[in-house]
């Protein structure tokens, strides 16, 4: 007989049983993201015929143009959790402020961090498209959660995750201890256990980057990609250039065939374009735990200060040695 997968709530109790003072509360919280992303997955499926492509006219706290589907994404996580009783607390990168949820407190020990919509530009195209989402523990029992209490260190996160949506629709997760990935089986409504602990290739030879910003990064960066063209069999270059426009959809094609993502910062804003809480730190946890490596091209991502809600990082993400050469060529090493 064949044997059939495990399906995500399966496989979180079985990993729940190796923690004997686990309440259940956290594996709760995975299941209802793995519901958002069966909401998010329903509609992007309809989309075009539900008058829910295009723009909603307003902008979001980045001052970028809101989708109609970055608006739908983001109300679907704030209803989902604000019923599920383990969130007290949501960030939005479509949100100024963070939602406080003082219905699931102080029963709810978790606080949540959501980029609802990556890769939001795709849209209207028919391509891939993601969800970022990062957890904190929240233990205080006084009082709700304050923002700053929400602008942590990325090692301060306990799960992080992503859900991409393309061919198929998959939740990838951890929480510290090795990376899995789960693929949505729509005839059954389940998340089947596909790719179990995940490992990211030491070396990839693919790249992706937006390279229209080529003639704005520092010199360091600009060496560094032009090393990838180099014809040069014996160190496997020069490398593909693969990019889709979505985070999520190019961090996991790395993720499981190795290869670099970089979206550093421009000489006049080297601050960088991607959202540290929302983005950068969940798909560095994610990444370290396969084995990869992530960077602002000086120092590890996940030792970043974090310093307000929506700050923004350069990000070199992927195989350990691709992103170690791109420091090397950002700190003049190279």
């Amino acid at each position: 007989m064949r044997e059939f997968p495990l399906t995500l709530s399966q496989f979180i109790i079985q990993s729940q049983a190796a923690y004997p003072g686990a309440t259940g509360e956290f594996s709760s919280l995975l299941t209802q993201i793995g519901l958002v992303g069966k909401l998010i997955a329903q509609d992007l499926r309809r989309a075009g015929l539900m008058n829910i492509l295009g723009t909603t006219g307003g902008t979001n706290v980045q001052g970028e143009t809101v989708k109609k589907l970055d608006a739908i994404a983001n109300d679907d996580f704030v209803r989902v959790f604000q019923a599920s009783g383990y969130v007290c607390a949501l960030a939005s990168e479509e949100m100024e402020k963070p939602v406080l949820l003082p219905g699931n407190w102080p029963h709810g020990k978790y606080m949540l961090l959501v980029d609802p919509l990556d890769g939001s530009s795709n849209t209207d195209n028919n391509m891939p498209l993601g969800a970022i989402f990062s957890v904190l523990k929240y233990d205080r029992t006084d009082r709700l959660p304050t923002e700053a209490e929400l602008i942590c260190r990325g090692t301060e996160q306990v799960a992080a995750g992503y859900l991409l949506y393309g061919s198929s629709t998959m939740l990838v997760y951890t929480v510290g201890q090795g990376v899995y990935g789960f693929t949505l089986e729509p005839g059954i409504g389940e998340y089947l256990l596909s790719h179990e602990r995940i490992r990211i290739p030491e070396k990839g030879t693919v790249y992706a980057a937006n390279e229209g910003n080529y003639c704005r990064w520092s010199e360091g960066t600009k060496k560094y990609l032009d090393s990838l063209k180099v014809n040069d069999k014996a160190t496997g270059r020069p490398y593909s250039g693969r990019y889709s426009g979505c985070l999520v959809a190019d961090v996991h094609r790395l993720l499981l065939g190795g290869g670099i993502y970089l979206y550093p910062g421009k000489v006049d804003k080297p601050e960088g374009k991607l959202r540290l809480l929302y983005e950068a730190n969940p798909l560095a946890f994610i990444v370290e735990q396969a084995g990869g490596k992530a960077s602002t091209g000086t120092s590890r991502i996940l030792e970043v200060e974090a310093k307000k809600l929506h700050q923004r990082v350069p990000l070199f993400i992927g195989s350990r040695h691709d992103v170690e050469q791109a420091e090397m060529y950002i700190q003049g090493r190279a």
